[in-house]
């Protein structure tokens, strides 16, 4: 009886051991899957909110760890990009995109950073390679600012008209657009694109300043109808004043220079120093 007593009471403790590994397995799968969702979430605040520079060094010791996440390996190359540390941005985006599990939009982002650190002829190599089925914003962006590049007008044309249809917030690459325009001499079209630019972002300075550019070139040296700061204006003025003296009208200029330090004359120095040239120059 004794023994009975014995042997069941280990089979109930062993039972009790047993269902114990049970339970700490569990327990250490929840563990593993919340550490998962903490490392997405701290990952993601890397990406977006903290500091480039940070964000690198984040990745950087995540991968030390974990090589071959291709999760972390995205992160480390868009990190240097945001840092603008493309040269380092480039292989990061080549090792990315020799992994199994590299996608399209890799290839995409690797020319993007190609174009950024100037080897443009590798990344028109590289989206020519990209199936055409691929159909996104980023490509046919890229794509636009290759043909600019070649001075092939109408692809670009195609490639940035295609591209502001696949996305909610166009401003940027209508800018862009405007300025390729712009660059052929086709001022009346570029006015109209920074125009509709700053439509869509009223806040999208260098449209601002772009369409100044193109209002200036044709002897237009009347600022604008747009949203603009008193600092703006200043610049704006200033942007004028340069388009004026590059045109020849040299008094024009002086006079758009003296608007400009009047406006702001607290944070504006360059229309200074520009009058300042001017007059030394007329002066010698």
């Amino acid at each position: 009886m004794r023994h009975l007593l014995f042997v069941t009471m280990g089979l109930a403790v062993g039972l009790g051991l047993a269902g114990c590994g049970d339970n700490q397995n569990a327990v250490d799968r929840k563990l593993s899957d919340l550490n998962v969702i903490d490392e997405t979430n701290l990952s993601e605040v890397m990406l977006t909110t903290a500091n480039a520079d940070e964000g690198v060094a984040y990745f950087q010791r995540a991968l030390s760890a974990k090589p071959d996440r291709i999760d972390l390996q995205r992160g480390l190359a868009i990190s240097l990009v945001r840092a603008k540390r493309y040269t380092e941005a480039v292989p990061a985006w080549n090792n990315v995109t020799r992994h199994e599990d590299a996608s399209n939009d890799d290839r995409v982002n690797l020319a993007d950073a190609l174009i950024r650190s100037g080897d443009w002829d590798r990344a028109e190599a590289l989206l020519n390679e990209i199936p055409p089925t691929h159909e996104t914003f980023k490509r046919y962006r890229l794509e636009a600012m290759v043909a600019d590049a070649n001075e092939e007008w109408k692809k670009a044309d195609s490639f940035y008209e295609t591209s502001i249809g696949l996305t909610t917030r166009p401003a940027s690459v209508i800018n862009n657009w405007g300025f390729s325009k712009l660059t052929r001499g086709d001022f009346d079209g570029a006015e109209r694109l920074f125009v509709d630019a700053i439509r869509q972002d009223p806040e999208l300075f260098t449209a601002k300043n772009n369409l100044v550019l193109a209002r200036g070139a044709q002897g237009n040296y009347q600022l604008p109808v747009v949203p603009m700061s008193q600092e703006e204006r200043a610049n704006l003025l200033h942007t004028l004043g340069l388009a004026a003296v590059k045109r020849g009208d040299v008094e024009t200029g002086k006079g758009l220079f003296r608007d400009a330090i009047e406006t702001h004359p607290q944070f504006f120095e360059a229309a200074q120093r520009s009058l300042q040239a001017l007059e030394e120059n007329v002066s010698n």
